[in-house]
């Protein structure tokens, strides 16, 4: 599954659209991450605990999204956005969507 920012793929053509698919998770802050982070404001430095979650949040909606599109028969999703919102206090929502495309080598 070839998944991309841009509306074209080199050396690819796009042959069907099969449309919008996406994928999102909700991930809520630990308390123990909170301290370290708290401390690690003060001090100074990158909160590795909160770097690792969204990470992992990202991964787990793109992996969600590339389901879907698969499952739509899609080989490659063009165009593909995130979206960051919050649900309410230390909750958020990770948000990926794109286009479920059909692609085949470009003759």
């Amino acid at each position: 599954m070839i998944v991309t920012t841009s509306s074209t793929i080199a050396g690819h053509r796009i042959v069907r659209t099969v449309g919008i698919v996406r994928g999102n998770t909700i991930r809520a802050r630990h308390i123990g991450k909170d301290i370290l982070a708290v401390l690690k404001n003060i001090f100074g430095g990158e909160i590795e605990e909160y770097t690792k979650l969204l990470a992992e949040s990202r991964d787990q909606s793109v992996d969600r999204m590339t389901a879907e599109a698969e499952a739509l028969g899609a080989n490659a999703v063009v165009d593909v956005r995130f979206s960051t919102s919050y649900i309410m206090a230390n909750a958020a929502e990770i948000l990926v969507y794109g286009t479920a495309v059909v692609i085949e080598p470009a003759k």
